[in-house]
C-alpha cells in the first residue's frame, strides 16, 4: 500500500517513514498543509496520515479542502491535542480516525490496517480477499502468490508491482503506473528499472508454465493476460 505522511516534525517524520517502510508500505513524505493537500489530490495514495499542527495550513483544514473536492481518502489524524471537543473537530473534518500523542507505532500501523481494510470492503473493485486472474491468485495481505496452486516466491516490490497489474488486468498499465506503485517520490528511476523488475517477475511467474502471463505493450507498458 501507498501511504502518504503529512507531518512537519522531522524526528517524527522520519520515525514513521522508517517504520512504515520496514511494515512493507511505499511512503511519501510532505511537512506541510499545502505540500500535503497538493500529494493528496493526486489520488495515488492508500491511506493520508496527517499531523494536526502544520505550516501553511493545519491538518483539519487540509482535510477539510481535501472532502470539499470529493476524496474519499482514508485520513488517520495525528496530534497532541486530544480533548473531546478536539476529536470531534478532525472527525466531522472529515477523518476517519483520530490518535492522541504520544501513541505506540503498533497502534498506528494496526488503525492504518483497519483504514485499509474498510476502505476495500466499501469501494468497488477494490476488496482485500484474495486477487486471482485466471490461474493466479495474490493474497495482498501476505503477498503469497500462487499458480495453478503452485507456489511463487517473489520479492516486496516484485509482488507490489503484480497486484497492480492483476488489479488492472486486461487493461495497459503504464510504466509510470507502475512505478507509483511500488516506489516512493523520493526515488530516482534509473533506466529500465521497470522493465529489469517486470523481467524477474515474468521470469518467475512463467518458470514451469507454456506462454508468458505478462505481455509488452510496445511504447505503453504492460498488460496481464487472463490464462
Amino acid at each position: 500500500m501507498r501511504i502518504l505522511v503529512v507531518e512537519d516534525d522531522a524526528q517524527t517524520a522520519a520515525y514513521l517513514l522508517r517504520g512504515l517502510s520496514e511494515s512493507g508500505h511505499v511512503v511519501d513524505v510532505a511537512n506541510t498543509g499545502p505540500d500535503g493537500l497538493a500529494l493528496a489530490r493526486e489520488a495515488i495514495h492508500d491511506v493520508l496520515v496527517v499531523d494536526r499542527r502544520l505550516p501553511g495550513f493545519d491538518g483539519v483544514e487540509l482535510v477539510t479542502r481535501l472532502r470539499a473536492v470529493g476524496s474519499r481518502l482514508p485520513v488517520l489524524m495525528l496530534s497532541a491535542q486530544a480533548s473531546t471537543e478536539q476529536r470531534v473537530q478532525g472527525l466531522r473534518a472529515g477523518c476517519d480516525d483520530y490518535l492522541a500523542k504520544p501513541y505506540a507505532f503498533a497502534e498506528v500501523l494496526a488503525r492504518i490496517d483497519a483504514l485499509i481494510r474498510s476502505s476495500q470492503q466499501s469501494a468497488p473493485g477494490k476488496d482485500s480477499r484474495t486477487l486471482k486472474v485466471g490461474s493466479l491468485a495474490l493474497d495482498p495481505a501476505t503477498r503469497v502468490v500462487t499458480r495453478q496452486g503452485r507456489t511463487i516466491s517473489l520479492q516486496h516490490r516484485e509482488a507490489l508491482l503484480l497486484e497492480k497489474l492483476m488489479r488492472h488486468s486486461g487493461e495497459v498499465v503504464t510504466r509510470d503506473m507502475l512505478l507509483d506503485s511500488a516506489w516512493d517520490y523520493d526515488f530516482d528511476p534509473n533506466d529500465n528499472v521497470i522493465d529489469k523488475h517486470i523481467h524477474r517477475l515474468r521470469r518467475k511467474l512463467d518458470e514451469g508454465f507454456e506462454g508468458s502471463l505478462i505481455r509488452t505493450v510496445a511504447g505503453a507498458g504492460y498488460s496481464l493476460a487472463d490464462k
